[in-house]
């Protein structure tokens, strides 16, 4: 009876292992199709604004521009200098903007000292915010691929088009040519804009002419950037960038210029043949050039990205096509930002 019973349990225990034995692959199976079940995590869109003191309903407003024209998952890194930060953040949470992936970066002045001149003609140039874009590495730490867009900027497309851009195997930024799009040549024409190398380098002095550059090389804007951060570290792009921020300070390279480019010139050296090229529409720009010269209103409703560069803001008085900007414009509930309209 013993034996017997013990034989009905080895035959038990034989007949339970087969059964998880012949379990496993099924459990793995059915386990397989649930992680693939969910569609991909969706790729993060990183997009570095700059929040100025005096300007942050242009942050406010480019904000509002690309949240309200994508689907993508995008996560907003709003850099601002310790003084401003609490006011963008109060702005964003008591606002439709509440909604937002958001990140607060603060920029530390420190890291220009020595390396601005104080004698540009345009003093507000000379603010430390413009030069995040040179830093995007040191604040940017987990993306592989980034957009920087200056705050004077509305997106009217789906950013992921822009995120898109394709760069060239070796390049660390793409960027849009300023002779690209025929559209605008006549403005520039006509207000006497600059755009090539001879517009923001000072060619009378031997360190720019031994770049090797021609004066009538077509220059770049570097207020939408889509760049790539290993390759812009593997370049040591912003150590470049430095060396020639010091050697103006020195010599005076750029900061007098037409141009007024304090920002834009270094790029200009340190990107010179090396850059991936935007989609023209995604960056149409001088809206702040001149309170008077407009573009045609069907050129700008089929245009993806509009830039206000120039002294004449979207949100000061005068400028032209502020309608445009303002209906992304989210009033601040401080009160303490307020638009320079003609009746105010």
């Amino acid at each position: 009876v013993n034996q017997i019973l013990l034989l009905l349990l080895v035959l038990t225990v034989c007949a339970i292992l087969y059964n998880k034995v012949h379990q496993v692959p099924s459990a793995l199976k059915n386990e397989t199709v649930d992680l693939e079940s969910p569609e991909e995590m969706e790729e993060e869109i990183p997009v570095v604004i700059c929040a100025a003191a005096g300007r942050m309903g242009a942050a406010i407003a480019a904000i509002s521009s690309i949240y309200s024209n994508t689907e993508a998952n995008v996560l907003f890194y709003i850099v601002g200098l310790k003084t401003t930060i609490p006011h963008i953040r109060k702005w964003i949470e008591n606002s439709k903007l509440k909604e937002i992936k958001f990140k607060v970066v603060e920029f530390n002045p420190m890291v220009l000292k020595g390396k601005i001149r104080q004698d540009a003609s345009r003093p507000e140039l000379l603010q430390p915010l413009n030069f995040v874009r040179f830093y995007l590495p040191l604040l940017i730490q987990k993306h592989e691929k980034v957009i920087y867009l200056d705050d004077d900027t509305i997106v009217q497309g789906d950013i992921q088009e822009l995120y898109d851009t394709k760069l060239a195997p070796g390049h660390a930024a793409a960027f849009s040519d300023d002779c690209d799009l025929p559209s605008t040549h006549e403005m520039v024409r006509s207000v006497g804009m600059q755009n090539t190398y001879m517009g923001f380098l000072d060619y009378r002095k031997q360190a720019i002419r031994d770049l090797g550059i021609s004066p009538s090389t077509c220059s770049f804007n570097p207020g939408v950037i889509v760049a790539n951060m290993t390759e812009w570290k593997h370049q040591r792009i912003t150590k470049q960038l430095e060396k020639w921020m010091q050697r103006n300070v020195e010599e005076n390279l750029y900061s007098s210029t037409l141009g007024g480019g304090v920002a834009t010139s270094p790029m200009l050296i340190v990107f010179h043949g090396k850059y991936s090229t935007i989609n023209p529409m995604w960056h149409v720009r001088h809206l702040g050039w001149s309170p008077d010269t407009r573009y045609s209103e069907h050129f700008l409703q089929e245009a993806k990205l509009l830039h206000w560069n120039g002294r004449y803001k979207p949100w000061d008085y005068p400028s032209v096509h502020t309608d445009l900007w303002e209906s992304w414009f989210i009033p601040d509930p401080s009160g303490k930002f307020k638009l320079t309209r003609p009746d105010s």
